[in-house]
């Protein structure tokens, strides 16, 4: 739309331009007026302004302001209108774009908000994106959010701080939420309105400083980030034990364009519930890390004889088609 609008705009006043440079060079020509004076008597003609002549027009002078009279005006009629529709289209656009905007927020169901749409923000955003998980942004600047609506993400302006910008994202019907506002403070405070309107709300977040990870723990964040903390632990890492940091990298981030990483969850009313891994038929193609039990016991590189239970996550490395299969099978009711 922006580039037709820019075509159009372009079009208009290069025909304009032309019309007044015709005009100016004519009554020069014709009837010897300097610059400025057949620039004024172009510009008042075609602008139906109505002044008297500036000077008397020879025959030849009015013959070619006639044929001035009749494209300038045309030209002028022609760019009104195309500006007045442009203008309307423009309106038109707006308007239907919050209303088809606030439609798809309302059909978001167990959704997740991401607060801030700066380095940390887009990165969260861009992941949950690969990961084909629906999400919402929050951002107070209209040029981040036009930036996400570009990169295909829904987005809208508002203050995240704010309870009634919470409600307008759906809080009260998603899943979880990013807050990664610049400053701690704000992050504290989207945590707060967020975990008051919805306390079953998963909440992560960033700390900028060390002492603040506690605050926003107490808050209700279920997870704090440290950048500056992770970065050095990473960068220590790198030196004495860089082929860890390389395996890190290789599962933590995108592995292959088929290949993912992934946790699935054994409901309480699968048939795989206390039979052993080998029955999943996790073959070759899967590889299963580890499974989380679901008092919180992590169990790394488990064995085919271990038995599944209800509520026990599995975190597993493989295609993206057989981790499908895979969460069908453990997914399935009971005959």
């Amino acid at each position: 739309m922006k580039h037709r609008v820019a075509r159009r705009v372009l079009v208009i006043a290069t025909l304009l331009a032309f019309i007044l440079c015709a005009g100016t060079v004519g009554f020069r020509l014709i009837d010897g007026f300097d610059y400025f004076d057949a620039f004024y008597m172009t510009l008042t003609t075609i602008t139906t302004v109505g002044y008297q002549e500036i000077h008397p027009l020879s025959r030849a002078g009015r013959i070619f302001n006639s044929f001035v009279i009749f494209f300038g005006v045309t030209a002028m009629f022609l760019a009104v209108g195309a500006m007045t529709q442009i203008i309307i289209e423009l309106e038109l656009q707006d308007r239907f774009g919050r209303r088809r905007k606030k439609r798809m927020i309302d059909h978001l169901q167990d959704h997740y908000i991401v607060c801030g749409y700066g380095r940390v923000g887009r990165n969260a955003a861009f992941e949950l994106q690969r990961a084909r998980k629906p999400f919402l942004v929050v951002d107070r600047s209209e040029q981040r959010v036009e930036n996400a609506t570009r990169a295909g993400m829904v987005a809208i302006v508002a203050d995240a701080t704010r309870d009634n910008s919470l409600r307008e994202a759906g809080v009260l019907r998603a899943r979880g939420l990013i807050a990664a506002l610049p400053t701690d403070a704000e992050n504290l405070f989207i945590i707060l309105s967020a975990k008051t309107l919805n306390p079953k709300l998963t909440v992560v977040t960033r700390a900028s400083e060390e002492e603040s990870e506690e605050k926003l723990r107490r808050a209700g964040a279920d997870t704090v980030f440290a950048p500056y903390t992770m970065a050095g632990h990473r960068l220590a890492h790198a030196l004495v034990r860089p082929h860890v940091v390389e395996f890190l990298d290789f599962a933590t981030g995108p592995v292959g364009p088929r290949i993912m990483m992934e946790q699935v969850c054994v409901t309480p009313g699968s048939s795989m519930i206390s039979k052993p891994l080998r029955e999943a038929h996790v073959g070759r193609e899967l590889i299963v890390l580890a499974i989380r039990r679901s008092k919180g016991e992590m169990l790394f590189n488990p064995p085919p004889e271990t038995m599944v239970c209800g509520g026990d996550y599995l975190i597993v490395l493989g295609e993206e088609p057989r981790l499908k299969e895979l969460e069908n099978i453990l997914t399935a009711g009971r005959a």
